[in-house]
C-alpha cells in the first residue's frame, strides 16, 4: 500500500489506489514463486550432479606447495644508508 500511495496520481480514487496495491502484491507474490521454483530446480540439479560425480581416487598424489617470500633489496639499502647518514651526522657534530 505504501508503494501504491507513493506512485499515486492527483485525482486518483482510493479504490484505484487499492487496486494498484493489489496488483503490486500479486506481482511480488509471483516473483517470489518464480524465485522459489528456480532455487528448487537449482538444488535438484546440484544434487543430481553430486550423485553422478565419481568417488575420489584413493591414490591421489598430494602436492605440497612451499611458499618462499622474497623481499626486495631496495628498502634494506635505504635503511642502511639512513643509519649511516645518522651516524655520520652524530660523529661530525
Amino acid at each position: 500500500m505504501r508503494i501504491a500511495r507513493g506512485t499515486q496520481r492527483p485525482g486518483q480514487t482510493k479504490e484505484q489506489t487499492r487496486l494498484i496495491a493489489q496488483g503490486i502484491q500479486k506481482g511480488i507474490d509471483q516473483y517470489r514463486k518464480q524465485q522459489n521454483a528456480k532455487a528448487r530446480d537449482l538444488d535438484k540439479r546440484l544434487k543430481k550432479a553430486s550423485q553422478q560425480a565419481p568417488p575420489p581416487d584413493v591414490h591421489e598424489i598430494r602436492v605440497e606447495e612451499k611458499i618462499i617470500y622474497k623481499q626486495h633489496w631496495l628498502p634494506w639499502v635505504l635503511l642502511i644508508l639512513t643509519w649511516m647518514a645518522m651516524a655520520g651526522y652524530w660523529i661530525t657534530r
